[in-house]
């Protein structure tokens, strides 16, 4: 119990640092990594290295993928590219469910590609389409995380669901995970859509924190001061044709190798790495430059999108310090071990992957630890045939989204980009995936009345 308590004290104080104390989160974070580690009683020699190796473990992955997506971002906004991009989305989806349409765009994205790079591909888009249908930016902010999030934690060929679905001997059998997951997700996504339907008549002061956001300005003063706006094509393809590269390249590496193992493979498989694909959307966007300087104009391009994604950076990786510091705790085991004894059914993969997320933040390591916990257990749990396993699955995904906060790199991505104060990003962020792991879960347990 003291561990847990230890944990709860520890997410009191990055809230209270940085809602009342207005402390930046990155140094909050770095803050709450180090009392972790003292508080674990982690040896001193090893708090340091596990806090940078932590900062460099998340940002290895993601910070190249900000940086460049950032840019992008920028010169789809100076060019006009997103206004051409927001109208287009709206003739061809309508204008009367705007949170609707945000929430299918995220859900289809993030079904190849992770959600923290999906959310900073679409970051514009969702400014845009704000900006135009005249609704609270948080709305929108939310109705994108959240239909990223749903596909990201149920559906195959995300690392994290194929993960478990292969701990818990499922590896053959990944297109009925798909087509399970594919429903599960479907129910997440909207509940996360409902819960963003909260914010849209509701006026919240964004944080100024330097990242580029259309405000409520009349849309037709901001769509008339960029001009001609480029076409459809151009102002899509560095978003699409990057998120194209990274799908073909997750087909490429499917455990099938259905493209083969030859020369095909190995251009697809580079091509769909996600730093690669965006540096080629990087290449797309210069075509949007529009003066007659096109260096110069790209070099302060470039300066704007690095200044604005330094902050967030910073923010990610002090998050991915905190995560990597709880994770060398006792604390997951404490609570693995505590909560397997339950023996609740479905309900205690969603439990036990819960508590691991909410303890150490990552979506993909409560998914692969539950499933690597409860894989001895099915038997007992009733869930040993091939519809339990895969419901096993759809169950610990429920709980790996439940919740994103203060230690998810995911959590803070959304929270910067969207300029939301970290209280607003509890209310708005956090409870909306608690939202989607109830909904979740219940949509599991309702599943598993017809098929089991």
């Amino acid at each position: 119990m003291g561990l847990v308590l230890i944990l709860v004290a520890l997410i009191a104080f990055i809230v209270l640092a940085t809602a009342r104390l207005k402390l930046h989160p990155f140094l909050a974070l770095l803050g709450a990594a180090l009392l972790a580690g003292f508080a674990y009683q982690v040896p001193t020699m090893e708090i340091v290295k596990t806090i940078t190796a932590g900062f460099g473990g998340i940002l290895g992955y993601i910070g190249i993928v900000i940086a460049l997506g950032t840019i992008i971002g920028v010169i789809l906004e100076r060019s006009g590219a997103a206004i051409t991009m927001a109208e287009t989305v709206i003739k061809l989806l309508g204008e009367r469910f705007p949170t609707l349409t945000m929430s299918i765009i995220g859900y289809l994205v993030s079904i190849p590609v992770f959600c923290d790079s999906g959310y900073v591909i679409l970051n514009s888009l969702k400014n845009a389409l704000a900006a135009r249908m005249k609704i609270s930016v948080i709305a929108m902010s939310v109705a994108l995380a959240t239909g990223l999030y749903a596909s990201h934690t149920f559906v195959p060929p995300t690392p994290g669901p194929i993960a478990a679905a292969g701990n818990l001997g499922l590896e053959n059998n990944l297109g009925l995970v798909i087509l399970v997951g594919l429903v599960v997700s479907m129910v997440t996504a909207l509940a996360g859509m409902l819960w963003a339907n909260r914010f849209i008549g509701k006026d919240i002061e964004l944080v100024d924190n330097g990242t580029h956001v259309m405000d409520s300005e009349d849309y037709e003063q901001i769509r008339a001061k960029y001009g001609v706006l480029p076409s459809a094509t151009k102002a899509f393809a560095p978003i699409f044709l990057p998120i194209g590269l990274i799908c073909l390249g997750t087909l490429a590496n499917l455990p099938a190798k259905p493209v083969g193992e030859g020369i095909l493979y190995t251009v697809l498989a580079f091509l769909g790495q996600p730093v690669v694909a965006l540096a080629v959307g990087l290449g797309l966007a210069c075509t949007l430059l529009r003066s007659d300087n096109k260096r110069e104009e790209f070099h302060e391009r470039v300066v704007e999108g690095i200044q604005a994604a330094a902050p967030i950076l910073l923010i990610t990786g002090a998050g991915g310090a905190f995560g990597a510091m709880l994770k060398i705790t006792p604390l997951g085991d404490y609570l693995g071990a505590t909560l397997s004894a339950l023996g609740i059914g479905l309900f205690m993969p969603f439990i036990v992957s819960a508590a691991l997320k909410s303890a150490q933040g990552s979506t993909t390591v409560a998914l692969v630890t539950t499933s690597a916990l409860v894989a001895p257990l099915l038997g007992q749990l009733g869930l040993d045939s091939e519809m339990g396993r895969v419901l096993c699955v759809m169950a610990i995904g429920a709980g790996a989204m439940t919740v994103s906060h203060a230690n998810d790199s995911f959590f803070w991505v959304v929270t910067q980009f969207s300029r939301m104060s970290v209280s607003t990003a509890y209310k708005a962020q956090t409870m909306g995936t608690l939202m989607q792991g109830i909904a979740g879960i219940i949509t599991v347990w309702l599943l598993s009345l017809v098929l089991l």
